[in-house]
């Protein structure tokens, strides 16, 4: 079972996935960043209106006075709040003679470290500051003063994130302790930020969409041109030339690569006609004189050798043609045309049989493709004895398989047998060994129609020859 293809093969596609996941995660970055600016920000208010109290605090210095002639007379003020727990910024502010802080306690070191430095510049003496939050419902001083005060017991309210600083002072020997509710953060904040990270992902990404795809069209178009010139060399179309300037410029190299790849296979047509009539002339004119020889051993020797080099050169022609014809693509029953090629090995008595042949259409050229599978079955004969034809259906490609039980051919030699002029059979005498150009055509027949031609040895013995043809919906695309 293929799995389904989930990532992009396309240029264009894999081009804007990397630049998608850059873009995702550069905004993401970038809004993680604007979030913890702001919690920084809510972080620092928090410090500074701690800061602030504690700064009033201390700087009334009468009071400072009052309390320590209270304490003189041995008069000790009790605990106190001097200003109520509710609202946002409110604060609230005792004087304790131990620390309410816990050494288990989480502690803020960053806000620790902010509360100092503020102390510090205000001339304000301090010893040790502690900084931790707490569950207001987990804070005494907080139970005890708002169980006093029926006003302040609103649901929930024991959840509330309470932030405890308490600041020593060597020079009363007690410690200052505020508590601070926790400001919920702002409103839409987290909202904007994903609404801003979403609309500048969206608008770089389309801007960047439509650069890239003015970059690929005219890829993509050149693209298709090699692909249709490499099928179709005989047609020369020029490509509009379009995009940046490095692609215009590949364009018209390719255009003028196109024209002068035409412009030699065009001489190449001539130069092989002239060459093939140029041969073909005097062999038949030898043909005839080879008639006067009285030893008719010796005219039957001269009249095969004659008949091997026609047929050499007509090969030799027929390679140099392929892909230059001018036949149109037929629709054609591979079922059928497998047929029609046995019956002709079956008329001149030939061991040759049909096996599985299911029906299948491919769009082909006819004589080129009868060709190749005549050379296929000629090969198995001529090296297995006997020839096996059949044929089946593999995802969008028909398989015409040529199975002959021979000797087979050594592994290391299979590819060298698809090269012209290379044969299984070291004799030049065309009865045995052939030109050494039936494979050669016939895998470049193949891949003239978009297949290929695959050899491989028989696990029971002798050579499969596959020919690997393209169905009709598949050479439509």
């Amino acid at each position: 079972m293929r799995l389904p293809r989930l990532l992009p093969t396309s240029l264009l596609g894999q081009v804007m996935l990397v630049l998608a996941l850059g873009l995702f995660v550069g905004q993401f970055i970038s809004a993680f960043l604007l979030y913890q600016a702001s919690e920084q920000r809510r972080e620092a208010a928090l410090v500074n209106a701690v800061a602030f109290r504690l700064v009033a605090e201390n700087a009334g210095e009468e009071r400072r006075e009052r309390l320590a002639a209270l304490r003189r007379a041995g008069i000790e003020r009790p605990r106190r709040a001097d200003r109520p727990f509710r609202g946002g910024m409110r604060i609230a502010l005792e004087t304790a003679y131990e620390n309410p802080i816990d050494a288990d306690e989480p502690r803020l070191s960053d806000m620790e470290q902010d509360l100092e430095e503020v102390l510090q510049q205000q001339g304000i003496p301090a010893g040790e500051v502690r900084i931790t939050h707490r569950a207001a419902g987990e804070d005494p001083f907080m139970v005890d003063y708002v169980s006093k005060r029926r006003r302040l017991q609103t649901p929930g309210w024991q959840r509330q994130r309470v932030v405890v600083a308490a600041v020593e002072r060597p020079d009363q020997q007690n410690w200052l302790v505020t508590r601070m509710r926790v400001p919920a953060a702002q409103e839409g904040v987290l909202r904007t930020i994903v609404f801003q990270t979403f609309v500048i992902f969206v608008v770089l990404f389309a801007l960047l969409y439509l650069v890239v795809r003015r970059l690929t069209r005219p890829l993509a178009q050149l693209t298709a041109r090699v692909d249709d010139f490499s099928r179709n060399p005989d047609r020369t179309v020029l490509v509009k030339e379009s995009g940046p300037a490095d692609m215009r410029q590949l364009i018209s190299a390719h255009n003028s690569m196109e024209a002068r790849i035409s412009a030699l296979l065009d001489e190449k047509d001539v130069m092989l006609g002239a060459i093939g009539h140029d041969l073909k002339t005097p062999l038949a004119a030898l043909r005839v004189r080879i008639e006067s020889v009285s030893d008719k051993d010796q005219r039957t020797r001269m009249a095969q050798s004659i008949e091997d080099i026609t047929q050499t050169l007509d090969d030799i022609l027929s390679l140099a043609r392929i892909g230059r014809g001018n036949q149109d693509l037929e629709q054609v029953d591979l079922a059928a045309l497998s047929a029609s090629v046995v019956e002709e090995f079956e008329d001149l008595g030939q061991p040759v049989t049909l096996g599985d042949t299911p029906r299948a259409v491919a769009r082909i050229q006819v004589t080129w493709l009868k060709r190749a599978l005549r050379n296929l079955v000629s090969n198995a004969v001529r090296y297995g004895g006997s020839a096996n034809v059949s044929l089946r259906k593999d995802e969008g490609v028909t398989i015409l398989a040529v199975a002959d039980e021979g000797p087979g051919i050594p592994e290391d030699r299979i590819a060298d047998m698809l090269e012209p002029f290379t044969r299984g059979e070291a004799s030049r005498n065309r009865s045995t060994g052939g030109a050494g150009l039936g494979l050669t055509l016939a895998r470049a027949i193949a891949e003239q129609h978009g297949g290929s031609l695959t050899l491989t040895n028989r696990a029971e013995g002798g050579l499969l020859a596959e020919l690997r043809i393209p169905s009709a919906h598949q050479a439509a695309d």
